[in-house]
């Protein structure tokens, strides 16, 4: 079981908008396979992802928030510290993650959410008793999650990036 908090930002690729982090949760279920000896594995998630943004284009604020079913794989390495590696391990991750749109599209007459969002994740954090893993992920967006419908904001377009703080539950 895996939950926690995101902060979200949109990056614009005209300097006329203007945008602030916002905070948003996710939740879901997680895997991970580990080689015992090396260290080396992968995380598998499937998460709810609430990404809250608000961003302005001249004097008219615009609210997209948006939800996401997000599918993270992240390559993992523990490091095993022989003397505490029972009781903590810290990890580094990176990989790929996709995120379907369940929400609205349409953010405003002007602007449209992208059903999928593709993005590239950088984590780290630590293995506390084997079972809970606390960490931290930002998510790089490679496509655009966000372009303009109307002439009025032509050439419009927005990549998501997020910061996630989680924890999770091995069984």
């Amino acid at each position: 079981l895996k939950a926690g908090m995101t902060i979200n930002s949109l990056h614009f690729d005209k300097s006329s908008f203007d945008d602030s982090n916002r905070t948003g949760w996710t939740a879901g279920v997680t895997t991970e396979f580990t080689i015992p000896v090396i260290g080396l594995g992968f995380d598998l998630s499937a998460l709810y992802v609430r990404r809250n943004a608000k961003f302005a284009d001249g004097e008219e604020l615009h609210s997209a928030n948006r939800s996401y079913i997000e599918i993270p794989l992240n390559i993992k390495y523990k490091l095993s510290i022989p003397a505490v590696s029972s009781i903590i391990k810290p990890y580094v991750a990176t990989g790929p993650s996709v995120s379907v749109l369940t929400s609205r599209k349409t953010v405003s007459n002007l602007y449209h959410n992208r059903g999928l969002d593709w993005a590239w994740n950088f984590g780290f954090g630590v293995e506390l008793f084997k079972h809970l893993q606390v960490g931290a992920n930002y998510g790089l967006g490679i496509n655009k999650a966000m372009r303009a419908i109307g002439t009025d904001a032509q050439g419009f377009e927005a990549k998501n990036r997020s910061w996630t703080i989680a924890a999770a539950y091995y069984f």
